[in-house]
Parts: C-alpha cells; sequence; structure tokens
C-alpha cells in the first residue's frame, strides 16, 4: 500500500482522494501523535487551524476541526492566510501543533492537509507515519468537559503583520512595489503588510473566489505581473503562489528574478551586516552553478541537499544556519520563520531596493545565471542511474569537457520511470548539446525494455 504523505503533507483532489472523512480521520490520528502523546503540562492540547481560499477548503477546514475537537483537541481557527502564516502563529501561540490546509501552487480543484508540530516545525517522515499508523486504530472519544472547543482566532493576521513588520532592516518608502497575490491566501495580509511599511503597492490577482487561485497569475504565471510593473512603473513586483510559501520577482524593466538570484542578494546583503551564519547558505542541487561561482566570490559557501523545501530546512536546522532555499522561491530565514515565507522574502527583497538605494536589476547582477538545459527522459529503469558504466563514462567526459564553467546532473524521479538530465554552460548550445548527448545514453542503456529481457 502506497504512504499517504507525499512531499508536503496529504494533497489529491478534494473529495476525489480528498474527503471530508479522510480529513476527519488525518485529524483524529493527529490529535493522539501531535496531541495527547506529546502534551504533558496536564491541559487540553491546542491547534492552530488555517486555510487558503479555495472553496474546498470550508468542507475540509470544517471537517478537520471536527476530528480534533471531538478528540479533546482545543482549535483556534485563523481562517485564510499563508501557509507561513500558520506555522509563525503555532509558535507565537506555544500551540501544540497546526493544520494547514492547502494545495500550494495547485489548481483549485486540489487540496491538501499538512501538519506542523510544536514551533511550527515541518514533521519528519517518521511522525507522519505515526499519524498514518494511528489512523487504522480507534479515535479517542473524550465526552463532557474533557470535549475540545473551537474558536475564532480573531487577531491571527495582525499577529502575522506585526512579525513580518519587526523583521525589517528599512522601511519601503519611497518604493512603488506590485504584488501578485495569486487569488490565495496572501490576498489580505501581503498588501496590507507592504502598506504599513511604507511601500506605494499596487495589486493584482487578490480577488479570491475559491475557483480562481493560481488561475493565470502568481508565481507560476508571471506574463500579468511584467506586464502591471511596466504599465505602473513600478520598482519591482513581486509573485506568490496559492499559499504564499515562496516568492520571485520582477524587476523594473520586467525581467524576471527567479529564487537563486533572490537568495545571492539577500545571502550578500546578511553577509556584509554581518548576520549570515557562519557565511553559509543552504541550497539544492538544483540551484544555478552561477550562484555558486557568484557566492564564492562574495566569501559565502553554499551547502547542497536533495530537492525539497524540507531537505533545505533539515541541513539548517542540523548546522545552525539562517538562509537557505530553492531555486523556485521557497526562501527560508530561520532566524523569523520556520518554513519558506514568501511575504517575508518579498519584504527583505524590497527592504534591499529601499536600503541600497539600488534598482532590482543592478542587485540582481551579484550573478550569472548560466544557461541551464533540463531533459526528461521517459520510461527508462531510474534506479539504475548510479550502476550503468556507459552512462558514468558519458558523464565524466562530460564534466571534463565543461570544467569549471559548467555541470552535469542526472537525477532520478522519486515517483516515475523518469531521469532528468541537467546540464549547466557558458553558452546555451554548448548546454543543449550536452543535455540532448546524454539524454540518448539514458534512453539507450536504461530503456526498460532493454532491462525487462
Amino acid at each position: 500500500m502506497s504512504r499517504l504523505f507525499g512531499t508536503d503533507g496529504v494533497r489529491g483532489l478534494a473529495n476525489g482522494l480528498l474527503t471530508a472523512e479522510l480529513a476527519m480521520q488525518l485529524a483524529q490520528a493527529a490529535a493522539v501523535v501531535l496531541g495527547h502523546d506529546r502534551n504533558s503540562n496536564g491541559t487540553r492540547p491546542r491547534a492552530v487551524v488555517a486555510r487558503d481560499p479555495r472553496a474546498s477548503g470550508e468542507f475540509i477546514a470544517a471537517a478537520v476541526e471536527a476530528g480534533l475537537s471531538s478528540s479533546g483537541i482545543d482549535v483556534y481557527d485563523a481562517g485564510v492566510l499563508p501557509t507561513p502564516a500558520a506555522a509563525y502563529l503555532v509558535a507565537d501561540l506555544d500551540a501544540d501543533f497546526g493544520v494547514m490546509i492547502s494545495a500550494s501552487h495547485n489548481p483549485a480543484p486540489d487540496n491538501g492537509i499538512k501538519f506542523f508540530a510544536r514551533g511550527g516545525q515541518k514533521l519528519p517522515d517518521d511522525v507522519e507515519d505515526a499519524i498514518e499508523a494511528q489512523m487504522s486504530k480507534e479515535a479517542v472519544r473524550p465526552v463532557g468537559s474533557d470535549v475540545g472547543r473551537i474558536q475564532r482566532f480573531s487577531d491571527a493576521e495582525d499577529r502575522y503583520i506585526v512579525h513580518l513588520l519587526g523583521t525589517l532592516p528599512h522601511n519601503l518608502e519611497g518604493i512603488r512595489v506590485v504584488l501578485d497575490c495569486a487569488h490565495g491566501a496572501a490576498s489580505g495580509c501581503s498588501p496590507q503588510v507592504f502598506k504599513d511599511a511604507g511601500a506605494d503597492v499596487i495589486v493584482i490577482g487578490a480577488e479570491p473566489d475559491g475557483h480562481n487561485i493560481n488561475d493565470g497569475v502568481g508565481s507560476t504565471h508571471l506574463g500579468p505581473l511584467k506586464e502591471a510593473v511596466l504599465k505602473y512603473g513600478a520598482n519591482l513586483g513581486i509573485a506568490h503562489d496559492g499559499d504564499a510559501d515562496r516568492c520571485l520577482a520582477v524587476d523594473h524593466e520586467g525581467t524576471e528574478v527567479d529564487g537563486d538570484q533572490i537568495m545571492a542578494i539577500l545571502a550578500v546583503a546578511l553577509k556584509k551586516s554581518g548576520k549570515l551564519k557562519d557565511d553559509v547558505l543552504v541550497a539544492t542541487v538544483m540551484s544555478n552553478l552561477g550562484l555558486k561561482i557568484a557566492l564564492r566570490q562574495a566569501g559565502i559557501s553554499i551547502r547542497e541537499t536533495a530537492v525539497g523545501d524540507r531537505y533545505v530546512l533539515e541541513e539548517m536546522r542540523d548546522g545552525g544556519f539562517n538562509l537557505g532555499g530553492e531555486q523556485s522561491g521557497h526562501v527560508i530565514f530561520a532566524d523569523y520563520a520556520t518554513t519558506g515565507d514568501g511575504v517575508l522574502t518579498g519584504l527583505q527583497l524590497a527592504a534591499q531596493i529601499a536600503l541600497t538605494g539600488k534598482p532590482l536589476k543592478e542587485l540582481a547582477t551579484v550573478m550569472t545565471k548560466l544557461p541551464q538545459v533540463l531533459i526528461n527522459v521517459k520510461g527508462v529503469d531510474r534506479t539504475r542511474v548510479g550502476r550503468n558504466e556507459v552512462l558514468a563514462q558519458a558523464v565524466a567526459a562530460a564534466e571534463a569537457a565543461l570544467g569549471d564553467t559548467g555541470r552535469v546532473l542526472l537525477r532520478p524521479s522519486g515517483t516515475e520511470p523518469v531521469v532528468r538530465v541537467m546540464v549547466e554552460a557558458a553558452d546555451e548550445d554548448t548546454a543543449q548539446s550536452i543535455a540532448e548527448h546524454l539524454a540518448q545514453v539514458v534512453r539507450a542503456e536504461l530503456a526498460l525494455e532493454l532491462v525487462s529481457e
């Protein structure tokens, strides 16, 4: 039987995989594993519940809250808020755990449930497995005064906004910013916090109706943001995804600034101010080689992890580092957050423009992105990537040809018969040529029909 939890909680089609019944079961199991089993102070465990504005989030939240309260958990309903806000509020309230109902950048028919442990920390695999195992056991069903209560967390958004404002190294007066909220969870708080910080704010994608989340807007569709930045003569544009745990940017000319460039700008700024722990940035193996080159020149080293913000977080916690993230725009400031926070990232980026007086386009020149070509080779045995001698020789030859001017990465998919071939080089033609050659070798050496013979 396949594992219920994926890379970021339980996610699927609402009323398909993710039913009200499943949501209640998950909540009842989490009540035991994250609540009663970990609460030793004799009080009733407490949980924060938040969601993005998907229509299905209404019934899923109701089911989650019913499951929690019927299992003896006091519920603080924070309403529609970003994922990082939910994580922050778990810590701020000193709650036992939290639940976020969102499918992030997925289309509106999908939804998901993810849990945060005490302190707003993401769950390790073994705790998720414990929740899944608990689902097959009898639920805890207290009666009388031991039943949990549900109350509206009325100042949840205000607490989060005050927290964000307290992180700023400089106000945003004189900065005009366009915010694309993806018709998602940041539609209320992101415009408010930028205005409170002193920015001149133009807002798009902030009219959620339950069905339009991520629909042609947000971090997965930057066209509208680029147009708005040029139309209004803004200093920059910030794009969130549906649950606002990521941030991509656009400079005043409408050019995209991705997560690698944002991390480079912020890492250099933190180092100059003496606030970058051990002069280290944590990033995944998919980050552009240009990031590593730029930071090496700035006296900053990179710790590389597998793809996924959970692995970045693990490395940051293990090493005590305070900045990390992914090319996709998940940026983690461990001094202020326990997960990627797109609103926080956008604020910090805008603050650097205000603080230095330099346009984002100039700040982004701190790194030069090397051309990157990615080819997904399908229908192959992904398990043999590291065990095929012909493929290993082809990779070695490609790496020798590139030298210090590029790199090769072969990454098997975690779930599909796919091998991802990524090549970076000093120019696009070289990257494309080497990637296509390696893709041919992968097809020839790892084809499933050859393996089965």
